[in-house]
């Protein structure tokens, strides 16, 4: 997500950005530029930033990385974002930023695809309505299944599949659908 468009989307002044997180004006102004690099800024800088933006670090760098997260990390991630924000305003903040077609328009879509899971599991279990404009993107699926790193290392450790065959069973059903292995999106550290 860039700096400007959460700035835009958001209706907030540079000026009130830079008063409420004590970073100079003349910078926030230089990386909403692009003069300065928010990924050469200094930790304090892009926290201030990032929590002023109401976002996390990694939803504000990741336009400036040229690697993305691993799938485990970028699932680890939103369940703590998950944790944080509580079940109904992550669905908002997810819906109204429209984070399922972002990461689908940068092909990124294990991600995509994870997020839409979470967002139809809070539906179902809230009782809100899906929201239609994904149905094309339900019909999506990964072409081989995403197991969470700890499922592959137990099957490979104990060189049994049967590991893998229950963590599908075992799965939340809006995450299986899309080939993704996850049971507890709560289980966060």
């Amino acid at each position: 997500m860039r700096i400007n468009d959460v700035i835009e989307a958001n209706h907030l002044s540079k000026y009130r950005i830079a008063k409420n997180s004590g970073i100079p004006y003349m910078t926030l102004n230089d990386i909403c530029n692009g003069k300065t690099d928010l990924a050469n800024c200094s930790a304090r800088t892009v926290y201030k930033l990032a929590k002023e933006l109401n976002i996390t670090m990694e939803e504000l760098l990741t336009p400036c990385m040229e690697e993305r997260p691993s799938f485990d990390i970028f699932k680890s991630n939103t369940c703590h974002r998950l944790k944080t924000m509580g079940d109904i305003e992550f669905l908002l903040k997810v819906l109204e930023e429209d984070e399922i077609l972002f990461y689908y328009n940068k092909k990124w879509y294990p991600e995509c695809l994870y997020m839409l899971a979470m967002v139809d599991y809070l539906s179902r279990i809230h009782n809100v309505p899906l929201c239609s404009k994904y149905d094309e993107l339900r019909k999506m699926k990964l072409e081989k299944t995403a197991f969470p790193s700890s499922i592959i290392v137990a099957a490979l450790v104990s060189k049994n599949d049967t590991i893998k065959e229950e963590a599908i069973k075992a799965s939340i059903p809006e995450f299986i659908q899309f080939n993704i292995v996850e049971k507890d999106i709560r289980d966060v550290q």
